[in-house]
């Protein structure tokens, strides 16, 4: 059988031991009229025992089928057990257990085929009630558990708008287990009676337990607080979860106590139909969708349109003779919920005081904010509308060089002091990592020794990037807020709206960090520690400072925007995404000047598709988010194993590790890769808890050199054209695989295929070459991985562009629109002007952006000066799309005149003055 270091997760080790066991026991079955192989009968006990110690923590089949299933199995039924294990496993993987009761006997009704799962329509499936399950934590016997169990499924009523079925557990680390385990669980009712410790114990277990809690913790743990510890320790983990607590203790001993996700205490009572009405009604506020239910409601209104959009109620569809094909494609219901107006039960995005306002307030809770707005033209738009609602003209913002092209455009709209901060480069893979946070330190305590820390406005990061890396969140801003207590920072998150539906991610999110820093930093243990240090650092140079853990004082202001596009990584339609907010100044200082550049931004005629797709975005993810990132991130290390263990594909492909992607001093932890052939998994917590840098798994980097193609024609010419592969982002030889919440182990199963078929006619390629061949193909592969062009860091601002000598910042406003005046510019030639004038020593300085695609960030912004290496980077480039370039002229520069006449026109202060 297969180790359990073989599985990364129990729900994937789960799944596979029961399609395992139903292969075993019809093997087993159809052997009955001999004597089953001794081999066979060994493996469906292991199956078992192997099952045992995850069942208890699942309502289906339950432990009672599953007992009855071993003494089937041990009184030789060997039919009867076949039958039952395939009933179990097939209402398992068609999820027929949460629509109806499943029988397990042969005397119950035929499980017909319409009536599983996978055979329904999308309107019966709507139709139905949803499923979940409660967990109820209390060390009882077997005929008191029937007893709990039969007391909840009593109060359950034709009328509820759910139904659900009941866990329970008797310790404390068991209800932690399963919250993580079972995806089920939206609730959980702490009884009394509950014990510490688990009976249960093996290697998965152990290791769920550890991610979810200290051991130190657990055992200097009082049992009359084993209740109120619970709540609290599940709210580290699934804080959308609803808990409710039954204690005999006095309303005085549970005042004072932290209690988590707890929503209410039920003191001493037996009170179920009460109990049975909360967890209802805690479901029901998370599966509440305001504004979606306010248009699909409009949408069943009969209305006169006297307004804007011929579209609406699909009118101009239905009368046409020539654009019928439109409404048979889309179907009736987007247009009759098509609308301009802001009445009838709707709302105004610019300005929301109903559904809209609702939906917006929800989304805050989901994702841990203070604020959340809508936006319904992308992510682009939320950056720009956070950058000018936080920065003022000559305002310095500390600025990740490779970040997104909005918020470089977004400096030169609010008029910001730029200073770009350079990431550590990945030059064997044509790819930046990171910025250092000693980098960030450092031009932070540059700008303080200038005297210009009270200009300094924003640290603007990427998080995580493109390519996956995530930063130390809670370590950046604390260090940071060290120096400049008052720093605002903007986390573009837009690729990681997922993270704060999985526990191990949730801790390296912007606003989770921020939550956590606003109560820390107002103990009085972090008090003492940062006075403590601060007698340490009396005397401390920059030098000291650099190298030094740095605690943030304790009147820091906490200030953290997020930008997050929804449509990447949830449930949302093209454009749908969100701001969240969580900044101690926002009513004080930023909401009005946020008001007005959202109004900038926002169009007046919002879609309303895109609005109601992020309010039911946000249901989902309250409800089932832990579930699908759970099993996003489950593909994608399958989908790392997969290739990292097949023997053909490891001659041309290489999936990249952290080690291959973060530098060996940003690792802490010393992991170098989630997989290893030899060991197994490794468990991503620990260096998800420490490293400066760690690696997102859901996005899976290939390097392809060694198939002697470049990543664009990898991507273009041979995973689109030929198999439908769609991916997003490509390097000079890597291409970058992301898993999201839709993707299936059918998808991955499917991507290995199509690699081992390019691997094999590879093979036979190289096979059937000739010594030309062979040697061509050598040289494109040496080229590809081993003559890779550095990286350029970015080289400065011309002095025309720059207050003074004595710091970097920029501004790259006036250099925008300097370029706006034709007699300004000029274009040189890459290989001819432009390389001579850099020969001969002359300053040229970039008029524009510079954006080649890949990478897809500027290589060169307004007013920047050309550096060699950057010249040398554009000739090694083999790139078709560079934005801002033109072959047919050249490369925009500015005129030395022009230069020269705005220096002339300001005073340049020196490092010397």
């Amino acid at each position: 059988m297969d180790s359990v270091s073989d599985y990364y997760s129990a729900t994937q080790l789960r799944s596979d031991r029961w399609s395992a066991l139903r292969e075993a026991t019809t093997s087993i079955s159809r052997e009955s009229g001999g004597k089953p192989a001794a081999a066979l009968k060994a493996r469906i006990n292991d199956l078992f025992e192997s099952l045992a110690l995850i069942e208890p923590y699942w309502a289906f089949p339950g432990m009672a089928a599953f007992d009855h299933m071993r003494r089937q199995f041990e009184h030789k039924n060997h039919d009867d057990l076949a039958f039952t294990v395939q009933r179990v496993t097939r209402a398992l993987t068609t999820g027929a257990y949460r629509r109806r009761s499943i029988p397990l006997d042969r005397e119950g009704p035929e499980d017909e085929d319409h009536n599983d799962e996978a055979m329904l329509s999308p309107e019966a499936r709507a139709m139905s009630r949803p499923y979940f399950e409660v967990l109820i934590v209390d060390n009882v016997n077997d005929q008191q558990e029937r007893w709990l169990k039969s007391n909840v499924s009593r109060m359950r009523r034709p009328e509820d708008p759910f139904h659900y079925e009941a866990v329970v557990v008797p310790s404390l680390e068991d209800a932690l287990i399963a919250v993580l385990f079972n995806h089920n669980i939206q609730a959980i009712v702490v009884r009394p009676g509950l014990v510490l410790k688990s009976k249960n114990a093996n290697e998965i277990l152990t290791k769920y337990l550890s991610n979810a809690s200290d051991s130190g913790e657990l055992d200097a743990m009082l049992p009359e607080n084993y209740g109120p510890e619970l709540c609290r320790l599940i709210a580290r983990v699934r804080p959308e979860l609803d808990a409710y607590l039954v204690t005999e203790r006095s309303v005085e001993d549970i005042a004072g106590l932290d209690l988590g996700i707890c929503r209410r205490v039920f003191y001493n009572q037996e009170d179920f139909m009460e109990l049975h009405l909360n967890i209802l009604r805690g479901v029901a506020a998370r599966n509440k969708t305001p504004f979606f239910t306010a248009l699909v409601n409009y949408s069943k209104q009969p209305t006169g349109v006297f307004h804007a959009m011929p579209i609406s109620r699909g009118k101009s569809i239905t009368r046409s003779h020539w654009i019928q094909d439109m409404g048979a494609f889309y179907g009736p219901n987007i247009f009759l919920a098509e609308t301009s107006a802001t009445s009838g039960g709707l709302d105004s995005l610019l300005e929301p005081h109903g559904p809209i306002k609702e939906a917006q307030e929800l989304a805050s809770r989901a994702f841990g904010s203070k604020q959340t707005f809508f936006a319904t033209n992308g992510t682009s738009t939320c950056n720009k509308i956070v950058v000018q609602a936080v920065v003022r003209p000559g305002d310095i913002v500390l600025v990740d060089r490779d970040c997104h092209k909005s918020h470089h455009y977004g400096m030169v709209l609010a008029g910001a002091e730029v200073v770009y901060l350079d990431s550590y480069p990945l030059n064997e893979y044509s790819m930046y990592g990171a910025v250092p946070l000693k980098e960030i330190k450092h031009q932070l305590l540059a700008l303080k020794a200038a005297g210009k820390l009270d200009r300094v406005r924003m640290l603007l990061l990427t998080n995580c990037t493109f390519d996956g890396l995530v930063y130390n969140v809670e370590r950046v801003m604390e260090e940071c807020l060290a120096i400049k207590p008052d720093l605002v920072f903007l986390w573009d998150e837009a690729w990681f709206a997922f993270a704060r539906f999985s526990p191990t991610y949730r801790q390296r999110t912007s606003m989770r960090t921020a939550n956590n820093l606003r109560k820390r930093l107002r103990t009085d243990t972090h008090r003492a520690a940062y006075e403590a240090q601060q007698k340490v650092l009396a005397d401390a140079n920059d030098d000291d400072l650099l190298n030094t853990r740095l605690i943030a004082p304790p009147n820091a202001r906490i200030r953290v925007y997020a930008t997050q596009s929804t449509h990447k990584t949830l449930t949302s339609l093209r454009q749908g995404s969100m701001i969240h907010v969580n900044d101690q100044d926002f009513k004080g200082e930023v909401e009005q000047s946020f008001h007005e550049a959202y109004m900038t931004h926002t169009s007046t005629s919002p879609n309303y598709q895109i609005i109601a797709s992020l309010d039911v975005g946000r249901r989902q993810v309250e409800l089932e988010g832990f579930e699908f990132v759970q099993r996003q991130i489950e593909a994608a290390m399958s989908m790392r194993k997969a290739i990292s263990s097949h023997p053909l594909l490891q001659k041309y492909f290489k999936v990249l590790t952290a080690g291959d992607m973060i530098p060996d001093q940003y690792r802490q932890s010393g992991v170098t890769s989630y997989f290893d052939n030899d060991q197994g998994w490794t468990d991503m917590w620990d260096c998800w808890e420490q490293d400066d840098f760690v690696l997102d798994a859901t996005r899976v980097t290939l390097a392809v050199g060694g198939t002697g193609w470049d990543g664009d024609t990898f991507k273009n010419d041979v995973l689109m054209d030929k198999y439908g592969i769609q991916i997003n982002k490509t390097s000079r030889n890597t291409v970058l695989f992301m898993t999201n919440i839709g993707t299936t182990r059918s998808s991955v199963a499917y991507l290995i295929e199509v690699l081992v078929e390019i691997a094999n006619e590879l093979d036979d390629l190289l096979d059937d070459a000739s010594r030309m061949e062979r040697l061509s193909f050598d040289k494109r592969v040496k080229n590809l991985t081993e003559n890779y062009p550095p990286l350029p860091d970015f080289s400065r601002f011309h002095d025309a562009f720059r207050p003074d000598q004595i710091t970097p910042e920029g501004d790259i406003r006036t250099a925008y629109y300097l370029s706006y005046e034709e007699s300004n510019c000029d274009y040189l030639e890459l290989t001819g002007s432009l390389k001579d004038a850099l020969d001969a020593g002359q300053e040229v300085v970039s008029a524009g952006f510079i954006i080649p695609y890949p990478p897809g960030f500027p290589i060169l912004v307004p007013g920047q000066v050309i550096s060699q290496e950057i010249l040398a980077f554009m000739l090694a480039l083999d790139v078709n799309e560079i934005h801002g370039y033109r072959a047919d002229l050249g490369l925009r520069v500015f005129t030395p005149e022009a230069l020269a006449k705005l220096l002339a026109s300001k005073p340049l202060k020196t490092a010397a003055e």
